[in-house]
């Protein structure tokens, strides 16, 4: 009979802790007011030796309710900001009633809190020019204060687990930074860091977590947590940024608010009913209230936000319009509040960038809180989901290279046109260097602006030379609309032939006559997205001669037209040898199945392998869009002129 009443006991506990583990996004009105008829904690203050400063310091004690002397309890230590000291927590947070009032719900596993001054010197309060260096550097000096006089005084004088998986640390502010920086860089010591607004102090995160393996390993929380209207986001969210690349578990949580006790009494209250209990790393992406700023955000512009898990948080206001969505390849419905806001959250979004509609009344515009891009045959809004491993287009802290935009008149087409250059970092320098040559398409609905600024390819570029991947080279942005419709409806052999006597006989010499480029094949390159891939397997396949190297991305001959088709592998057919001899590289790249082209591409490889062309294929999912495209640039650069 009392085995059963031991398993039914521990059931009942473990049910506890799950149920404690409910996703709670926001304290609920209350939380911090004082409750009648619950029991209560206890406030008391410590004074302990310290030899690191050489004096009797003082720190503030919380012990839960019901607190036994005889039984063990884990202990958080929780810091304060850099104007305050052991009792600010209690004079503007009110710690004790928020623990008090999670206790009586079940919320919060029994803990001991202590609060300490973390500014380590003999006058510790908190008084005078607070940046002054003495002052500054007893925050640093807390770290040995804490970790060999305080903790052990509390470890001697309070039943406490001495053990790592029950010591947490966290704190606001200047305390946010000292909790990451003590914390991460004592994982022997604490399992749980928590930084509140995270002051400038904070570490550099290669600094903080040069291990991710162990961080990972070692940690059972990490809590990083900010106002979105605080001026010191920008450290919460490198060090949150720097984990997610790494793969380092972590709730990073934005809110609503400033560097205020509103904000972090909210923090708070999430993360201590979170400690010293099992905790599903999994739902750690879905803590935020709040997201970060889209990358592709006009200056300034708050919304849309990018959540941790990807969902996109969309706010504009439209008070006199009847109904608004997003059209973001699936349509969402926007809310309106009171004060005319429409607000909606999306499902998560894959990786890198997407054109997207803001649809007014029926009528499709950009929105005016991003940055417009000409896709889709006109201007759209397009918005940037990070990912782990977007690195490879950052902006990093390499030699740069330029894009410049060349006007040149085309007797081809009768009319002025344009391109973009990028030339490589020190070309100006370097004058009596000559460059290789990628020449480069963008697909239908785009022109030569879409490999500058959706393709990022100068930053593609800059990073893969620096890391000495790719040759040093140009690649020109072509502009592959010619006269009369635009875009694959208008695509016939008189235009493809069009495009080939434009890129032959009129931006083939104006590069070579403004620019130190090398003239041979050898040192020359085609590539192209979809409408682009087209024009690339003609005029490239066909002119042999002068490209040794072409990259078809998201493209194919039609399956249906062999109108179209059977002319150009009626060609390679007659000239197979030929092309296999000159192509050094003869590259073809899908999104995957779910790329639009991705059947066309089958059809026209299996020709090719009828014929005996070689080439290489290789896919990145993704389907027919602007992340799929930018990988394949990075795939392909690093191939040319080798």
């Amino acid at each position: 009979m009392k085995k059963h009443i031991f398993l039914v006991l521990g059931f009942a506990t473990l049910s506890t802790c799950l149920i404690a583990q409910t996703l709670e996004k926001r304290a609920p009105t209350g939380f911090d007011q004082v409750q009648a008829n619950i029991a209560k904690g206890k406030i008391d203050s410590i004074l302990y030796p310290s030899k690191t400063v050489g004096t009797n310091r003082t720190a503030v004690i919380y012990t839960p309710p019901g607190y036994k002397k005889g039984t063990r309890y884990p202990v958080l230590y929780l810091l304060h900001g850099i104007g305050g000291d052991q009792n600010e927590w209690l004079r503007h947070g009110t710690p004790q009633v928020i623990f008090d009032n999670l206790y009586a719900q079940g919320k919060m596993e029994p803990m001991i809190v202590v609060m300490p001054n973390g500014r380590a010197m003999k006058d510790d309060r908190a008084i005078g020019n607070m940046f002054d260096p003495e002052r500054v550097e007893a925050f640093a000096t807390f770290e040995k204060d804490l970790l060999t006089d305080l903790i052990p005084y509390i470890q001697k004088n309070f039943k406490v687990y001495t053990d790592r998986e029950h010591r947490a640390l966290a704190g606001l502010s200047m305390g946010g930074g000292q909790s990451l920086n003590f914390g991460l860089g004592n994982l022997d010591t604490f399992a749980w860091v928590g930084g509140f607004s995270s002051a400038p102090n904070t570490k550099t995160p290669e600094v903080l977590v040069p291990d991710p393996d162990k961080a990972t390993a070692l940690l059972k929380l990490l809590w990083i947590s900010c106002g979105d209207a605080d001026g010191l986001m920008p450290f919460s969210k490198r060090t949150s940024d720097y984990l997610r690349k790494n793969d380092v578990p972590h709730i990073f949580y934005v809110e609503p608010g400033g560097h205020d006790f509103d904000v972090w009494k909210n923090d708070l209250y999430l993360f201590s009913q979170l400690l010293f209990k099992p905790v599903n790393k999994k739902l750690f992406n879905k803590y935020s209230v709040l997201g970060s700023p889209a990358a592709t955000n006009i200056r300034n512009a708050p919304y849309p936000q990018v959540l941790p898990d990807s969902r996109v948080i969309f706010k504009t206001k439209a008070p006199e319009a009847q109904k608004l969505q997003i059209d973001l390849g699936k349509k969402y419905d926007m809310v309106k509040d009171e004060e005319g806001y429409w607000t909606v959250t999306t499902d998560s979004i894959t990786e890198g960038i997407h054109y997207y509609s803001l649809i007014i009344d029926g009528v499709a515009v950009a929105d005016p809180a991003s940055e417009a891009y000409y896709g889709m045959g006109r201007f759209a809004s397009a918005i940037e989901i990070p990912f782990k491993g977007d690195d490879y287009y950052a902006v990093k802290d390499v030699p740069h290279g330029d894009i410049r935009m060349k006007r040149y008149f085309s007797k081809v087409t009768n009319d002025w046109r344009r391109m973009y250059v990028y030339t490589p970092p020190a070309y100006d320098e370097n004058v009596s260097s000559k460059y290789p040559v990628l020449y480069i398409l963008h697909g239908g609905g785009e022109d030569e602006r879409g490999w500058a600024n959706q393709g990022k390819t100068d930053l593609i570029l800059d990073n893969l030379i620096a890391a000495q991947k790719a040759t040093p080279m140009l690649v020109v942005m072509i502009d592959g609309n010619m006269p009369g419709r635009g875009g694959l409806a208008g695509f016939n052999e008189n235009v493809l032939k069009l495009f080939e006597n434009e890129l032959k006989n009129e931006v083939i010499p104006v590069v070579e006559k403004n620019y130190r480029v090398l003239t041979d094949a050898n040192h020359r390159a085609l590539a192209g997205l979809s409408m682009g891939g087209l024009q690339t397997l003609h005029t490239g396949v066909k002119n042999t001669d002068l490209f040794s190297y072409l990259g078809v991305f998201s493209s194919g001959w039609f399956a249906n037209n062999t109108e179209l088709s059977e002319p150009q592998y009626a060609f390679m057919k007659e000239h197979t040898a030929t092309i296999n001899a000159n192509l050094k590289k003869f590259y073809i790249t899908m999104g995957g199945k779910e790329d639009i082209a991705y059947e066309n591409c089958k059809a026209m490889m299996a020709k090719f392998d009828e014929m005996g062309i070689k080439y290489e294929y290789s896919e990145y999912p993704g389907g027919h869009a602007w992340p799929v495209w930018r990988h394949d640039l990075f795939m392909f650069a690093q191939q040319l002129f080798k």
